[in-house]
């Protein structure tokens, strides 16, 4: 399986016209057809469903466009590190990051290096763990700030100082909102809104105790767009403090509680054991060390 074929199947399912797709890549539309046909050979299946007019992916084209992309961006990301390594100090350093108040320390100690370095350049993949560990198997994150009680394991890591409170988002009109803090038996009939990886967050659970069947009405991923939902009565929210802004001109009618007893989750700055780093990635690792070995 080449490359080349590879940016040919990407093209085609980005145009859905085989047609424009050869005339972007300066291609004929029958050598198009034929490389095209070949792959699904190589592969066992059919990727396309060639109509009239367009040309959409089967359920098996769109895995293998995820993972075309990857592949893509992992063969430029490793060119743009060897096109740099004769200068000085250069090249793109990919950080996974959950949501978390700990990336302004992250961010804070990482900007006098990247205004040092110039030709640095900072790239943020904002996610959930899961993800961030997947991308960093696959070799396409350098480092992840990742949001839990442990590190992970075959990691080397560095702890930071700040601890994330967990709590519950909700409306001002909720009756929750005139407690101080919210127990677990507090949320046996309410109905919440939780991040998609909550279900395997020992912590939680452990904190739910014997209450741990929650009145899941949906989840999210990152918890911007899923504040409006609490906004819009459908539920309460399981999130971190401060991430949502409360009681502010552009959140005014929502308020946050921490959990009683308090319960935190530590942060971790991560990155793969038995990895090389690049010249520019090294550098950036040194700074995190300098500025939070005491942590």
């Amino acid at each position: 399986m080449e490359l080349r074929v590879m940016r040919y199947f990407l093209a085609v399912a980005r145009e859905e016209n085989i047609t424009k797709a050869a005339e972007k890549l300066h291609l004929t539309q029958p050598t198009l057809s034929r490389q095209l046909k070949e792959l699904e050979e190589e592969l066992g299946t059919d990727l396309f469903v060639r109509g009239k007019r367009r040309t959409t992916l089967t359920e098996a084209g769109i895995l293998f466009k995820t993972r075309a992309e990857e592949i893509m961006s992992l063969e430029e990301r490793t060119r743009n590190e060897f096109a740099h390594l004769g200068e000085a100090v250069a090249g793109d350093v990919y950080i996974g990051c959950g949501e978390t108040e700990a990336m302004r320390d992250v961010i804070k100690a990482l900007a006098p290096v990247l205004r040092q370095y110039t030709d640095v350049h900072l790239h943020l993949l904002s996610g959930n763990t899961r993800q961030s560990l997947d991308y960093m198997e696959k070799g396409l994150l350098d480092f992840a700030l990742l949001c839990r009680s442990i590190p992970p394991e075959n990691y080397h890591y560095i702890q930071l100082p700040y601890r994330d409170t967990w709590g519950l988002l909700m409306r001002k009109d909720n009756p929750l909102a005139d407690k101080p803090g919210i127990r677990a038996v507090d949320l046996r009939k309410e109905p919440v809104i939780v991040s998609s990886q909550l279900a395997s967050r020992n912590e939680i659970q452990r904190w739910m105790g014997e209450y741990t069947s929650l009145h899941v009405t949906a989840t999210y991923n990152l918890a911007y767009n899923a504040a409006f939902l609490v906004e819009q009565g459908m539920g309460s929210m399981i999130i971190y403090d401060r991430l949502v802004p409360c009681g502010t001109d552009l959140r005014p009618d929502l308020v946050f509680r921490p959990f009683i007893p308090a319960l935190h989750s530590g942060n971790f700055f991560v990155w793969k054991k038995e990895h090389t780093l690049s010249r520019a990635a090294e550098i950036l690792k040194k700074r995190m060390e300098e500025c939070f070995k005491n942590a």
